[in-house]
């Protein structure tokens, strides 16, 4: 029995070792990255792409794919992004899902390999300004040869005219967009003329495709900090922010102590450099400049002469100009804050009724008049009708003594001799007028 039992126990034991020998090994040996490019190309954005390559660089992914759902955005924001593509040794993949509009699609041309769902849509891509009209014609002769090198940055000898056709509209292309509109390839469209290499119904579909069905797939998402700083970089938050913070501070200034409208402005402040550092629009150096002007501002409430104010408002208008890469776009944001500052205090003085509180500390608002009890000298109507002594020969003036005070006194215009009676007849301010009396 017990070399049966043994034979059966080995037995079994052959049989499992057989098993787990056959097991089929999972190849996650490789590593592939997914980052979304989400929402509005701005700087924020480029910044937390970059940071998701450098992440995949140092994993050693076998590739990153961008997750583009895109309505465009800031050039510079985009040539950022596109820049960053260029440089990294990474297999960059741009999955189209579904829109690379305007700026994505010149992101998407920078990628190795470009993917799209059945619902994709790649181009439309003309440059506007912030205001929404065309831009000049040299920022349009720019942008197309820039659409022109992304298309032609690609081994996959893309046709660069499909890409000039997305941001000019006098291009013709035949069916697709006659001239006068923009080019927007679909999918079928885009692996037509070799814009897209090929359509799939969803992520997972896409790392089949490529053969990363096995592979670790890690997905990268903004942080909490990372998505604070694109909405408060975002052109249209910017200048309301600065609004905010200059509507603030100016009702501050016509308030007794320090209230909520003053901690309104500085908060807003406070997030407006907050979020350009996070974003990696400016540097610490830009807010020590800041910082250096508000104590300038500070310094001049117990520093007379004002140039200390002058210089602290040129710090921190410059450091604000400095905060944003666009100097232009920051230059109009400042001045749409001082129009609402400007309008904030029309509206206190004028219509509130509200006098500077702040100033009052520096400022002399004592009034010197009779109202109020201040004389420039003292009127001695006293005196009228009063006899004195003359102490000396009035010429016509000189010194009466009258109550064995000496006073100053001056005659209607005679001569009177020293120890002679005169009588007070006027007073005339500080002027005392006698006349000998009889």
């Amino acid at each position: 029995m017990i070399r049966k039992g043994t034979v059966l126990f080995l037995a079994a034991a052959f049989l499992f070792s057989l098993i787990f020998t056959f097991q089929p090994v999972k190849a996650a040996d490789e590593v592939v990255y997914v980052a979304p490019l989400e929402k509005e190309v701005e700087r924020g954005l480029a910044s937390f792409l970059e940071r998701s390559i450098e992440e995949a660089e140092e994993a050693s992914a076998a590739a990153i794919i961008f997750d583009i759902d895109t309505p465009g955005g800031a050039v510079d924001a985009a040539d950022e992004i596109a820049q960053a593509f260029e440089k990294t040794d990474l297999r960059t993949i741009a999955f189209v899902n579904p829109n690379a509009i305007s700026a994505g699609a010149f992101i998407a041309l920078y990628a190795d390999e470009i993917y799209m769902t059945n619902s994709g849509k790649m181009g439309a891509a003309a440059v506007i300004t912030s205001s929404g009209s065309d831009a000049d014609k040299k920022a349009q002769s720019n942008w197309l040869a820039a659409m022109t090198v992304a298309a032609e940055s690609s081994e996959h000898n893309r046709d660069p005219k499909y890409a000039r056709a997305m941001a000019d509209a006098s291009i013709d292309i035949e069916d697709w967009a006659p001239e006068g509109e923009l080019l927007t390839l679909t999918h079928s469209q885009a692996f037509e003329v070799g814009y897209s290499e090929g359509t799939v119904d969803n992520l997972d579909a896409l790392l089949v495709e490529l053969g990363f069905q096995n592979a670790e797939v890690r997905t990268i998402e903004p942080s909490f900090l990372e998505n604070l700083a694109r909405f408060i970089t975002n052109p249209i938050i910017v200048p309301i922010l600065l609004s905010v913070a200059s509507l603030g501070l100016v009702v501050e200034l016509y308030s007794p102590g320090f209230g909520v409208a003053g901690t309104m402005g500085l908060i807003a402040l406070m997030m407006f450099f907050f979020g350009h550092l996070v974003a990696g629009l400016a540097g610490f150096e830009v807010m020590i400049l800041f910082l250096i002007g508000v104590a300038l501002i500070i310094a001049e409430f117990f520093v007379a002469g004002g140039i200390l104010g002058i210089l602290g408002l040129a710090a921190v208008f410059v450091s604000i100009l400095l905060a944003g890469n666009n100097i232009v776009f920051m230059g109009i944001s400042i001045s749409i804050a001082l129009l609402v500052a400007v309008i904030g205090m029309v509206i206190m003085v004028k219509f509130l009724g509200k006098n500077l509180d702040l100033l009052k500390k520096i400022i002399l608002r004592d009034s010197t008049n009779a109202e109020s009890g201040f004389v420039s000298n003292v009127h001695r109507h006293e005196l009228v009708g009063k006899i004195g002594l003359t102490r000396t020969p009035l010429r016509p003036s000189g010194t009466i003594i009258i109550d064995e005070e000496r006073i100053d006194a001056v005659t209607e215009g005679g001569y009177i001799n020293k120890e002679k009676k005169v009588r007070v007849v006027k007073v005339e301010g500080s002027r005392i007028i006698v006349r000998e009396a009889e």
